[in-house]
């Protein structure tokens, strides 16, 4: 029995430091619309509420920045994949900052506890600081920290208490106040771009980076088969692709934080469709998409949708339901 996609629409930018990326949602959609495809007219969707509005509030959260809201979101998020998913939908998200993937990948945990997660995430950055380490206070910088319930205090430089302690021990509870992911069910592909506490942190933790140039030495397909072969445990698998894992030179600079020598759209395509074909894919995730930061009009938004279209029709075909 094969799930129909639904399309979950998060213009949540609140976890970043630029502003934008909530118009990436519509910036995809425009994408769409001016290639002639009805694509977003052809599945059920979800828009859901944002706190994006409290970017003018003052922020008492140093070292991780408006992440009373940034939990709320990810709960709202978390909630959505986790309802849509038990009543047989396959959530495609669509995010603005990418801090709502604890938002996903909690309510991927919640509507099946007993399953093992396996993440594969495609970023230019690890997105493994906690309040304790980053040096930015952007929570988009933290989520996978979050989902690990991995505080890495031997690297920390930031006083973490009071309601930042709260908030970051509630976003560690989204979902279920377990870790949802353990460090050797966690894949990149592509980080290239991280401080100190993060390179701590991958390796102690074991963590695997597919770096670009080791892909193409390699083989797509070789590091495709072989990420999977790691993931031989987990029942199900995540796909979360932050555009910066994209080329900036090369393909577009429509993202918070882009970095140079990346993959290209084509080498994407290829090796999210070889994940997807594992059959385990029960979410996909699209985030940091920036319209407004964009040089060559709305590239970003446009090569985003071309992945998006380009593994559609594999999804379709391989999403199984789980039970």
């Amino acid at each position: 029995m094969k799930r129909a996609i639904k399309l979950i629409k998060n213009r949540s930018d609140i976890g970043a430091g630029t502003r934008g990326s909530d118009m990436g949602v519509d910036a995809i959609e425009i994408a769409a619309i001016n290639k002639g495809n009805d694509y977003f007219n052809k599945f059920p969707f979800e828009d859901l509420v944002t706190h994006n509005e409290t970017i003018y509030q003052k922020d008492r959260n140093t070292f991780a920045k408006r992440i009373e809201k940034v939990y709320e979101q990810c709960t709202r998020v978390a909630e959505s994949v986790c309802r849509n998913l038990q009543t047989g939908y396959l959530p495609l998200v669509f995010s603005g900052d990418h801090s709502s993937a604890l938002g996903t990948i909690s309510g991927i945990k919640a509507a099946f506890p007993n399953l093992q997660l396996g993440v594969i995430w495609f970023d230019a950055h690890a997105d493994l600081h906690s309040p304790y380490t980053s040096p930015s206070g952007n929570v988009h910088g933290m989520p996978l920290a979050a989902a690990l319930g991995y505080d890495n205090r031997d690297a920390s430089i930031n006083p973490v208490d009071g309601d930042t302690l709260h908030f970051w021990d509630q976003m560690k509870a989204v979902g279920t106040d377990k870790p949802k992911l353990e460090a050797q069910h966690l894949i990149y592909f592509g980080v290239r771009d991280t401080e100190e506490a993060e390179d701590i942190a991958i390796a102690s933790l074991g963590i695997k980076n597919y770096s670009v140039s080791e892909a193409r030495l390699r083989g797509l397909d070789v590091c495709v088969k072989e990420s999977l072969k790691r993931l031989t445990g987990c029942d199900l698998i995540y796909i979360s692709l932050d555009v910066d894992s994209l080329d900036c030179d090369l393909v577009s600079d429509g993202t918070g934080t882009p970095v140079g020598k990346g993959f290209d759209q084509f080498e994407i395509i290829k090796l999210i469709n070889g994940i997807i074909k594992s059959g385990k894919v029960i979410g996909l995730e699209i985030a940091e998409v920036n319209p407004l930061l964009d040089s060559h009009g709305n590239r970003m938004a446009e090569i985003s949708f071309d992945i998006l279209n380009a593994i559609t029709t594999t999804i379709i075909e391989q999403a199984q339901v789980f039970v």
